[in-house]
């Protein structure tokens, strides 16, 4: 384990190399069982490598565990690269209307230059998830009139809001945080009056899903891992016994 970088957090793989090393220490005779099994529940406790690397510091082994490289360059999760999604040429449509009535736009749909919406006591929506995009940027001038707008956006693309609002308002949240590299840029613009443009950013049904399973999955693994680990701790504390037994009858 290397002490660069002690707060960085400790993964379910780091702390079992660690109490890999205490359990071949322990079948060697370098640790008692007590000693052996402070440091074990020390080391699932752990929470960074600071507080990993003592437990084996003046053991063999002990630089078995070293902090990954992290990348701060993340692809977006549905579609493999932002490049792909930026199409050029015309977008599916220049804009939508609601009068006392509603519009959306979802799914598999290009995203123009400037896509103009309206809505008077009405309301609409625009979902960007799947959208391909006619350009690296794209202008969404809003105009909602006792009426409102949600604008769903997929994480990674950089919304910017510049709307005006009177006796209504445009949802600021979501404006300001980092765009990955090559991802679209959003500006929201327009007016409303007694209404409301709301942006939010979500990932897709499938994508949520997918996560979900990820996480499902990865439960069952450490699951799986902690049954093992307790047939493993079983048999160094039988081995240890043995040991001690053969060393008193001889």
């Amino acid at each position: 384990m290397t002490d660069d970088a002690p707060e960085l957090r400790a993964s379910d793989a780091d702390r079992e190399r660690v109490a890999e090393v205490l359990r071949d220490a322990l079948t060697e005779g370098r640790l008692d069982m007590e000693e052996f099994e402070e440091r074990l529940e020390a080391t699932y406790k752990a929470r960074t490598y600071g507080e990993l690397t003592p437990l084996t510091r003046d053991l063999p082994g002990a630089g078995a565990v070293a902090p990954p490289v992290v990348s701060l360059n993340k692809e977006p999760a549905e579609s493999g690269s932002w490049a792909s999604r930026i199409v050029g040429g015309e977008g599916s449509s220049a804009g939508a209307v609601a009068i006392m009535s509603g519009f959306q736009r979802k799914g598999r749909w290009t995203v123009p230059k400037r896509f103009t919406c309206f809505a008077f006591w009405g309301g609409g929506e625009l979902d960007l998830r799947e959208a391909n995009f006619a350009e690296h940027e794209v202008e969404i001038n809003c105009v909602a009139i006792m009426g409102g707008m949600q604008i769903i956006v997929p994480p990674g693309v950089e919304v910017v809001v510049k709307g005006l609002g009177i006796m209504g308002g445009f949802d600021q949240r979501e404006a300001g945080v980092p765009g990955d590299p090559g991802a679209p840029r959003v500006v929201v613009t327009g007016f409303a009056f007694w209404g409301g443009v709301g942006v939010e950013r979500k990932v897709t049904r499938a994508e949520r899903q997918r996560l979900k399973e990820e996480r499902r999955q990865e439960r069952l693994d450490r699951r799986r891992e902690r049954r093992e680990l307790t047939e493993r701790d079983r048999g160094a504390r039988h081995r240890w016994e043995d040991r001690e037994r053969r060393h008193w009858e001889h």
